[in-house]
């Protein structure tokens, strides 16, 4: 069985969502392509997967100003913004894709085709070929609204292969907790999910506790790059200092590099997520894959949240009790430490966050799902 993988968007996390299925894949015997955008190849490698570049002259942001029917995108300042930003901005990905997949395909021949969340080229893809189709949600969150405006991005690609809008998967993969989905949500075929990151070699203070309680912020590499989400994390560690605990910031090495000169006492590196933060008692983080690290790993979070359509999935994490959530206009560093001092002080959260982690850990692992894809790649 031949299988390509399609990686959506600019985050790393893309990447690190498929890794796990895709290994259990190539590990039963099968071989695996992993196609991307050009900027994403390098972190599809770094994760030990054969990358494939497509969209060859195309960036994820370039694209955001050609001239094609729906105009330029920008991004989402307000929340009625939220959803044509993403669905718009993913089917436009796709769009531009198709030319690149169309050829690889050609020459390798796949017989199924997988794709993250809003990676809609392969949806596209597998009706071209007339191959299976298979969407794996990429993190836990559960949101509608998107498809109708990556149906309206993509009418030009999608009236071409005779199509009035993206088909439905042949197969659906979540690697959502079952008490973290909403009722009515599309269901899926459950998979336990498991850390997909990059590795690097380990300090020990990246794998075991100090004599102190450990508190863990990060924001991600693409948020702390801007001038004003740098601020914004310099002040949350200045205020979350102020914690009876040590404080480790995680980060590319160039923020790190300045949190470090900035704060003498605050640990700063990079670190795959999966190791540092079962060293933690909170982790304060924008969500994401984040969520599912410290999901696993039984570990309360306070999740600082920026995005609307995120609020529905992010409710139920805070009624399951292992987390505090934090929305647009309560993420202030006042408001953070409370959360976490909050978290802290009362064992209840770690209490609630070890029995997420047991539920999630009872779910079956990505190598029990390759029967499935065996099964329709047969047909």
């Amino acid at each position: 069985m031949k299988v390509l993988f399609i990686a959506a968007g600019t985050s790393p996390a893309g990447v690190f969502a498929l890794a796990p299925l895709a290994t259990a894949v190539r590990n039963a015997g099968h071989e695996i392509l992993v196609a991307a955008f050009d900027e994403l190849a390098p972190t599809v490698a770094a994760v030990g997967l054969p990358a494939v570049a497509i969209a060859d002259g195309h960036t994820t942001e370039s694209i955001k100003q050609l001239d094609r029917p729906g105009g330029p995108i920008e991004f989402p300042w307000s929340p009625e913004q939220e959803l044509p930003y993403v669905g718009r901005w993913f089917g436009r990905q796709a769009a531009v894709s198709m030319d690149g997949l169309l050829r690889l395909a050609d020459a390798w021949r796949p017989d199924l085709v997988i794709g993250g969340t809003d990676a809609h080229a392969a949806a596209l893809l597998g009706s071209r070929l007339g191959i299976p189709y298979v969407r794996q949600a990429w993190d836990w969150l559960h949101f509608d609204g998107v498809e109708r405006y990556a149906n309206e991005e993509l009418a030009p690609e999608l009236a071409e292969a005779g199509l009035e809008r993206l088909p439905d998967p042949d197969l659906f993969i979540d690697i959502c907790p079952p008490s973290l989905i909403p009722p009515g949500a599309e269901p899926g075929r459950p998979m336990r999910w498991v850390p997909g990151n990059r590795q690097r070699k380990l300090e020990p203070w990246m794998y075991s506790r100090g004599e102190r309680r450990r508190v863990c912020v990060t924001l991600g590499s693409f948020r702390t790059a801007m001038p004003e989400m740098f601020a914004y994390l310099c002040a949350l560690v200045e205020r979350l200092s102020e914690l009876d605990a040590e404080i480790v910031v995680a980060a590319n090495e160039a923020t790190a590099q300045k949190i470090r000169a900035r704060f003498p006492d605050v640990r700063s590196d990079w670190v795959p997520m999966e190791f540092l933060v079962r060293t933690c008692d909170a982790i304060v983080h924008a969500g994401g894959l984040t969520t599912l690290n410290a999901m696993a790993a039984g570990t309360p979070q306070v999740v600082v949240n920026q995005f609307q359509a995120f609020e529905r999935s992010l409710g139920l994490l805070e009624q399951q009790g292992s987390s505090v959530i934090l929305h647009r206009d309560d993420k202030s560093p006042d408001n953070t430490f409370e959360a976490c001092d909050r978290i802290l002080s009362d064992d209840s959260y770690a209490r609630q966050a070890r029995e997420l982690a047991r539920e999630l850990g009872k779910l079956p692992p990505p190598s029990e799902v390759v029967g499935d894809l065996e099964a329709l790649a047969r047909g």
